[in-house]
C-alpha cells in the first residue's frame, strides 16, 4: 500500500479517502498509526490552503473519473506541489506527455505543461490489476517548469487554449472567434500578427506559439 510505504519512508503523509469505511479500517491499522487519514473527496479537498504548511508533494494511485481534473486543479495551484507521482488510465498520460500535431494534443496537454515538467516513469498492463479494468495504466511524473514559461497571465493563456480547443474540428480562427465569443476579424488580426495561418487547426501549434497568441488575443 502506498500509505504505509511513504510512512515506512518516513514522510509526513496526509491520505485522502472517500469512502467512510475504508476511513475507519485505515485509522485502526498500527503501521498508519502516524498518518493523517482525511475522510472526503479529493475534488473538495483545498489544496491551496494544505500548502500554506510548506513545501509538499503529491502522491496516489488515482481513480480514473477524477485523476484528469485533479491533476489540473492541482497543477494550476499558486503554491503546487514540488513533485506529483500519479498513476492515472494509460491515454490521460498520453495526452499528458503528447507532441503537436499528434491526436493526444488538447488543452489538457497545454495547462498542465504551462506549469509543470511531465515525464512518463512507465507503463502498468491491465492484468497487474485485480479486479482487471479495461484499459492499461501509466506512472506519470511532474514537476514545476524550471525555468518557469515566459506566461504573465495564466489565466488568459488557459482562456485562449479552451477556446482553440473546443471545437477541434474548426480552424483556429473559428474556435476562438466561438470560444471566446470575439469577432472572428480580431483572432484573424491577432493570428496574422503571429504570422500564423488562420486556417489552420489548434493541434498544430506548440505551447510557444499559444503564449504569444494568448498575449494579442485574451482581455
Amino acid at each position: 500500500m502506498l500509505t504505509a510505504a511513504l510512512r515506512s519512508h518516513g514522510a509526513r503523509v496526509t491520505a485522502l479517502e472517500i469512502d467512510p469505511r475504508l476511513v475507519a479500517v485505515l485509522r485502526e491499522r498500527e503501521d498508519l498509526s502516524g498518518v493523517e487519514i482525511v475522510e472526503g473527496d479529493a475534488l473538495r479537498f483545498s489544496f491551496e490552503a494544505f500548502a500554506q504548511a510548506g513545501p509538499w508533494m503529491l502522491a496516489g494511485n488515482l481513480p480514473y473519473n477524477v485523476g484528469t481534473p485533479l491533476v489540473a486543479e492541482v497543477a494550476r495551484l499558486a503554491s503546487p506541489p514540488s513533485r506529483m507521482v500519479v498513476m492515472l488510465q494509460r491515454d490521460v498520460i498520453d495526452r499528458l506527455v503528447a507532441k503537436p500535431a499528434t491526436p493526444a494534443y488538447g488543452s489538457l496537454t497545454l495547462i498542465v505543461r504551462a506549469r509543470m515538467n511531465v515525464r512518463r516513469a512507465f507503463t502498468i498492463g491491465r492484468t497487474h490489476f485485480y479486479p482487471q479494468p479495461n484499459v492499461d495504466s501509466s506512472v506519470a511524473v511532474l514537476e514545476p517548469a524550471a525555468p518557469p514559461l515566459p506566461i504573465e497571465n495564466f489565466s488568459a493563456f488557459d482562456e485562449v487554449v479552451k477556446a482553440a480547443f473546443a471545437y477541434r474540428r474548426k480552424t483556429l480562427a473559428n474556435s476562438l472567434s466561438r470560444g471566446m465569443n470575439v469577432p472572428r476579424e480580431r483572432t484573424i488580426a491577432a493570428l496574422r500578427t503571429l504570422e500564423i495561418e488562420p486556417e489552420i487547426r489548434a493541434e498544430q501549434l506548440d505551447i510557444a506559439a499559444f503564449i504569444k497568441l494568448a498575449r494579442h488575443v485574451a482581455g
